[in-house]
């Protein structure tokens, strides 16, 4: 669902409203007062290394760690992964001040302490399981971690084997090359993320709550680096509603993201955005003219399943269908539910909640969020032709939902680049990440760690127009 989580939405080369972009923003500076900082370990690898760290994602892969149902898991395969990371990353496990802790007995708990306990920890999240994939559909089977014109396809490239195993590969790598930590950290990967978390994140979450355990930030999967989303008003909508959910801009972190924006855009969409007082009706229809921003404006409606009949020639008594809302952060559970009980307007038709939530409060993304600045640092750094770092609002809803009780700055963002044809990949088929993708994808880790292991003060953004 939509969450009002911050999510860190980077935008390269884009063009919003058609009209081209460019950020002189600055971000953290390297260190605070009296700190002497440990020296850099420099995000370079051999070759031998990224070959290494292509077949350990391939490997991931193959192992068909699917959820179909809160009840059904592929629990064989769950086992098999968690013997698989042993094996993959042994320096991660026998390292004195990492503690690794089986939780729900197939996710996976990683406690890494720092050299200086006066350092808020933070937490980065994946999740182990993932979506079914027949085989209809695939130019290759969908668990074959097959690599093929510079690309690694199967189920889970993009949701969210990638992020785990990166993070681990990251990790790996920096202890090898004698990383001490100065600021501890978690690492959590849920085993069940995409059938609600229950027994993974949940169980987590509650753990460290005991403990009690306050994290400075987390961060989770979820926006990307956008390339080349321009609206097409011409293309078809992918959200064929003869009665849409209503148009929310204007609510919710979307709007204020774009203001930040205004004074970064050439005229005349710098005027537009800087006076949506005015403009603020144009802006909403181009933004739901487009199957992406229109997720961003609104609460989405999916129907994924419907039951009737049992046979071609009998009529039946009863059909049942369930629909799948992702709720606009301006919005509850309660105000969604009754508009689509009053846009169906049928006495007949019973509803039924089988869960829900209502979106959780908005992260801060200010000079003081030292998640957020963090995470513009590592992308200034390991992106520099990315000209914009924009908080905005992530559409789909991951384990990070689980623990806004031990925080309150969740931020959600995978450096990778995502075109518009890899969207619908995920989830579908054909699921690919590039082997470059996923050495970035390596690399932006292995800085961040040390990134966040800095004391760094926020400086005010500074423009020059």
């Amino acid at each position: 669902m939509a969450r009002p989580y911050v999510c860190l939405l980077t935008l390269a080369a884009v063009l919003l409203l058609g009209i081209a972009t460019v950020s002189r923003s600055k971000g953290l500076r390297g260190k605070g007062k009296g700190h002497q900082r440990a020296p850099r370990i420099p995000s370079q690898f051999s070759q031998e290394e990224r070959v290494a760290m292509k077949e350990a994602l391939k490997g991931a892969v193959q192992i068909p760690t699917v959820s179909f149902s809160a009840e059904e898991l592929n629990t064989t395969a769950l086992a098999q992964f968690g013997e698989y990371i042993h094996k993959v990353f042994p320096t991660v496990f026998k390292t004195s001040f990492i503690r690794h802790e089986a939780v729900g007995e197939y996710s996976h708990l990683f406690t890494v302490q720092g050299s200086d306990p006066s350092l808020q920890p933070y937490m980065l999240l994946a999740h182990i399981d993932v979506v079914p994939a027949p085989d209809e559909g695939w130019d290759v089977p969908p668990f074959s971690g097959l690599e093929s014109d510079g690309f690694i396809y199967g189920r889970g490239t993009l949701d969210n084997k990638n992020s785990l195993m990166a993070i681990l590969q990251a990790l790996e790598l920096l202890l090898i090359r004698n990383y001490i930590p100065r600021r501890s950290f978690f690492i959590a990967l849920g085993h069940d993320e995409e059938v609600s978390g229950v027994k993974g994140a949940q169980k987590i979450s509650a753990l460290l709550q005991a403990r009690g355990i306050q994290l400075a930030f987390i961060v989770d999967e979820g926006s990307f680096i956008l390339d080349g989303f321009i609206p097409n008003l011409q293309k078809p909508f992918a959200i064929l509603e003869q009665t849409p959910m209503p148009n929310m801009f204007g609510g919710g972190p979307f709007k204020m993201a774009l203001q930040q924006l205004a004074n970064e855009f050439p005229f005349p969409t710098n005027i537009v955005l800087s006076n949506l007082w005015l403009f603020q009706p144009l802006v909403s229809r181009l933004m739901e003219r487009n199957y992406i921003t229109n997720a961003l404006v609104r609460t989405t409606t999916a129907l994924t399943m419907f039951n009737a009949g049992v046979k071609v020639n009998v009529i039946p008594p009863v059909a049942q269908a369930t629909v799948n809302f992702r709720i606009h952060p301006a919005q509850t559970v309660q105000e969604v539910l009754k508009l689509a009980k009053d846009i169906v307007a049928d006495d007949r038709i019973q509803f039924h909640v089988l869960n829900a939530f209502d979106p959780l409060p908005v992260s801060p993304s200010d000079d003081q969020a030292l998640g957020y600045q963090l995470l513009r640092q590592t992308i200034q750094s390991v992106f520099p032709e990315v000209n914009i770092v924009a908080p905005g609002t992530c559409i789909g809803n991951t384990d990070s939902r689980h623990y806004t009780n031990l925080t309150t700055g969740i931020y959600r963002f995978n450096p990778i680049y995502l075109q518009p044809q890899s969207f619908s990949s995920i989830h579908g088929i054909n699921e690919k990440i590039s082997v470059q993708a996923y050495e970035t994808q390596v690399k932006f880790i292995f800085e961040f760690l040390q990134n966040a292991d800095a004391d760094p003060r926020p400086v005010p953004h500074l423009h020059e127009l």
